[in-house]
């Protein structure tokens, strides 16, 4: 039997939706406020991500509702409101990322199919909200860019998990491409160095050496695998053959351990106490493992390790701001993007 559909009755067929390519932006996170409720949600959200802390067991569970979320929110709190961005009433990091992802999209405006946008792995604006924002706009290829140099599972992988979460509930999935770490990128490497040398230049001293400080991890997630201290080495070692520094002059260190158990050595805050002791007078400090400064670098080095350093005897400090939006940062973040985009631009 044929069946006669009346001239004009046919459903009309979906306007075709514009091909775009999104470029997703992620940095770590930050809470909404600078109070014990905000930092409190954060650390929940952070704290509980297996990729953080792997053994998410009984144990843990009470250690961390019992102990962490009742005891650190209000003094991480009191931190986070001493480098608060009143004005705009969020922390640096958001003010730093959204400026980046804003300088992104103007210095690749020539590919006007191309819409960057940017997120947290933690807090707001969640990857979940850009990428349905992404998608909504016609974006049905995808690059996200983790925003460190370094790899480690805590960071770049859980961003991935993420992603990969969000895609796996969606019927209509974007291509997807991810970039990779760059710790050792020359345009990176060059970066870090303009940066501190131009610094260095508005000192009015001369620092002794320098220290590179990078975000610390369990000593038992490198043994099992983690590539983290080995891109760090890389990059420090990178650094040092760069500005003509030996090791001597450029130190290693790790920073931000909390809990018990053995981290990547050497501390950060021991080695600047120690080098205090043993009469050194003048440093900076540089954190090559940020891309934008934010509660670990403004506040735990710019201010708690720059105490420790002159209460044992050092005399000037200064920390070295994160490549953030600056234009050495952002050729590097720019050229990043631009290569892993070939074929879809």
């Amino acid at each position: 039997m044929t069946v006669v559909v009346p001239l004009g009755s046919a459903k009309p067929e979906p306007a075709a939706q514009p091909e775009r390519v999104g470029v997703l932006l992620v940095n770590l996170g930050t809470p909404d406020t600078a109070d014990a409720r905000g930092v409190r949600v954060y650390l929940k959200e952070f704290l509980s991500d297996p990729r953080v802390i792997e053994d998410q067991g009984l144990k843990w569970k009470l250690i961390l509702n019992g102990v962490i979320l009742r005891v650190r929110p209000g003094r991480k709190a009191r931190d986070y409101r001493k480098i608060w961005n009143t004005e705009k009433n969020e922390s640096p990091l958001k003010t730093i990322t959204r400026a980046q992802a804003e300088k992104l999209a103007a210095g690749i405006a020539d590919h006007d199919h191309v819409i960057v946008d940017w997120a947290m792995r933690y807090g707001n604006p969640s990857i979940r909200s850009r990428i349905d924002a992404l998608t909504a706009q016609g974006c049905n290829r995808l690059l996200v860019v983790p925003l460190y140099p370094q790899y480690s599972a805590a960071t770049s992988a859980t961003v991935c998990d993420e992603v990969f979460k969000v895609l796996a509930g969606m019927r209509a999935q974007p291509t997807l491409r991810v970039t990779p770490p760059y710790y050792d990128d020359p345009d990176y490497i060059d970066a870090l160095a303009v940066s501190i040398n131009a610094h260095l230049a508005t000192l009015p001293f001369q620092p002794e050496l320098i220290v590179a400080s990078y975000h610390g991890m369990p000593q038992i997630y490198v043994d099992k695998g983690d590539p983290y201290y080995a891109q760090c080495v890389a990059t420090t070692d990178a650094l040092r053959k760069r500005m003509g520094l030996d090791a001597s002059k450029l130190l290693l260190t790790f920073q931000s351990r909390f809990g018990f158990d053995a981290w990547l050595q050497p501390y950060t805050d021991k080695t600047i106490e120690q080098l205090a002791k043993d009469g050194v007078r003048r440093i900076a400090v540089v954190t090559p493992g940020f891309s934008a400064d934010c509660l670990e670098t403004l506040e735990e080095i710019a201010q708690e390790n720059a105490e420790i350093f002159k209460h044992n005897g050092g005399e000037h400090f200064a920390a070295i701001p994160c490549l953030n939006d600056s234009d050495p940062g952002m050729d590097v973040i720019r050229q990043l993007v631009l290569r892993e985009l070939q074929g879809w631009i």
